[in-house]
């Protein structure tokens, strides 16, 4: 008990160069000056939430160059200017945000009912400065309440979920495989071996130093997919729903004027546009631009199965064969499966669908 009680009120600091906007802190430690603001959280094993917490707090003006304080110890905890993950007290007017206490149940809001760590409390009041600080644009700026939005969806929710052990599926079957892949798994795994000989708080402190840049780079890699390539193609998906009425009277083909990920925006451009029937087929041209697709939406994005799969009796067929089954000149394949077939033109691709819709 005694070597225990010495590991749970030692307190470590750390100190780290303020992030910079396109990637995170350097594996280094390094001294910051006297006046710098400090972010407290709990020492022994770490999380995914508190590395992230600590590191998206240092991306804000308020915190940029803060010391990060590893203890347990509430006196220690008190005196500091944030608190992440320990202290029992959740109230953003003193930067206190620990989500462990009886009667805690904050959630994010906009219709999300997960409990928040202390990751996705840090994201719910720092979100939007902290975006709209490395898009360099106002915080005012409608694209950043939309990124504050779809980074919660995509990646927040998973971190606030698992360290709050909520099952991501309600079932009381086994899963049929182990996914131990996830960034909180991998964060994880970064903590000291319980054989390691070497406990001591400073190779602890570089562990966590580690934690916070795993997590730290994947925020901001997924923050800037999301701006560069995830609203761009948005905004494509969205004029080519509009659109729709133009190619087929069913309302339910959509062409692709432009190659680019759709299938992160149909399901929830549907639900905002009220699309109804929904959408069925998404007609494409390849990446070589040398023919085109015709592919079976999906019954949800998570999800293998298709809404209306293309015909049984075109499927696993290819070339001559399929274009005599199906009358339709110029068609090159259709996957056993039927989520997606070719044609050598746009017009074929298209009397694929519209052939498809019928069946």
């Amino acid at each position: 008990m005694e070597g225990a009680g010495r590991i749970l009120s030692r307190t470590a600091s750390l100190w780290w160069r303020a992030a910079k906007t396109t990637k995170p802190p350097p594996n280094r430690l390094l001294f910051s000056t006297s006046a710098a603001k400090q972010v407290g959280t709990h020492d022994g094993s770490f999380h995914c939430d508190e590395a992230l917490a600590c590191f998206l707090l240092r991306l804000t003006n308020k915190f940029s160059a803060a010391r990060v304080v590893r203890t347990r110890d509430l006196q220690v905890l008190e005196s500091l200017d944030a608190v992440v993950d320990v202290g029992g007290v959740y109230d953003p007017s003193r930067d206190r945000y620990d989500h462990h206490q009886y009667g805690f149940e904050q959630v994010y809001g906009y219709g999300y009912s997960t409990k928040l760590s202390s990751a996705g409390l840090v994201y719910k009041h720092y979100g939007m400065e902290i975006i709209a600080k490395e898009l360099l644009v106002d915080e005012g700026h409608p694209n950043v309440h939309r990124l504050f939005l779809a980074l919660y969806k995509s990646f927040m929710e998973a971190i606030d979920a698992i360290d709050n052990g909520i099952n991501q599926y309600d079932i009381d079957q086994p899963p049929k495989y182990v996914n131990n892949t996830n960034l909180s798994s991998r964060v994880g795994r970064l903590n000291l071996e319980w054989m390691d000989p070497d406990q001591s708080s400073e190779r602890e402190n570089e562990a966590f130093q580690r934690a916070m840049t795993l997590a730290g780079q994947e925020f901001l890699e997924t923050l800037h997919f999301h701006a560069k390539s995830w609203l761009p193609a948005r905004s494509i998906v969205m004029e080519c729903l509009a659109a729709r009425g133009s190619i087929h009277l069913s309302r339910e083909i959509m062409v692709l004027t432009r190659s680019c990920p759709w299938k992160l925006h149909i399901f929830e451009l549907e639900e905002e546009m009220k699309i109804n029937p929904s959408i069925k087929y998404v007609i494409y041209q390849d990446g070589r631009g040398k023919s085109w697709r015709v592919r079976a939406v999906a019954v949800s994005l998570d999800k293998f199965e298709s809404r209306k799969p293309l015909p049984f009796l075109w499927r696993g067929l290819e070339h001559d064969k399929l274009s005599e089954v199906a009358g339709i000149s110029g068609c090159i394949f259709v996957h056993m499966s039927g989520f997606i077939g070719g044609n050598k033109t746009y017009e074929g691709a298209l009397a694929m669908a519209r052939v498809s819709l019928m069946s």
